[in-house]
């Protein structure tokens, strides 16, 4: 059998023109230069793809350890506001232990335990609201009665059924207030 091959318009080795040979050559170099361009895409695409892929990495490790510091800094808090308090428990204690001696020592121990908690809510930062003569602010007092008073003005407090502690800005609790009214 006689070899019969059939010649392809882009084989350049059937057609030795010029312009076939210039033609082949330009297909031969576009397809290398669009290899090249699709490898540096591809290596771009990678690149790229490994940086996304740290950016979440770092930000799941960021907010981990924002969790975790938050843990550590509601504990170390936490403890401080109970050793505040330790004293006052262990006067408590004392107090209890005397009791029975002197029945008038347990008045003063009590007096002086209760002095000592609100020098540990002050030093927390809500310190006990002297409200008698105030006018009444629903934002730091909470009305649990009206009285007539000719001596106080209308919607003054005149007085202080359970206190409040706090600032005007970091209030711990509202005080619990009888108010003025206008006598008729």
């Amino acid at each position: 059998m006689a070899d019969q091959s059939v010649a392809s318009p882009h084989d350049a080795s059937s057609d030795t023109s010029p312009e076939a040979v210039a033609e082949a050559a330009a297909d031969t170099s576009e397809t290398g230069e669009s290899d090249t361009i699709a490898t540096a895409d591809q290596a771009q695409i990678e690149e790229l793809e490994d940086r996304w892929r740290r950016a979440v990495a770092d930000l799941d490790n960021f907010r981990k350890r924002v969790s975790r510091d938050a843990d550590q800094l509601r504990l170390a808090e936490r403890a401080r506001v109970a050793a505040e308090w330790l004293p006052v428990l262990d006067n408590l204690e004392l107090a209890l232990q005397h009791a029975e001696s002197d029945p008038g020592a347990i008045v003063e121990g009590v007096r002086a335990v209760r002095e000592q908690a609100l020098a540990v809510l002050n030093r927390l930062g809500y310190p006990r609201r002297e409200d008698i003569g105030q006018p009444f602010n629903p934002a730091l007092h909470e009305a649990v009665a009206t009285v007539e008073d000719r001596d106080m003005p209308a919607g003054t407090v005149v007085e202080v059924v359970r206190p409040g502690y706090g600032t005007d800005e970091n209030l711990l609790r509202p005080a619990a207030v009888v108010v003025a009214k206008r006598a008729p």
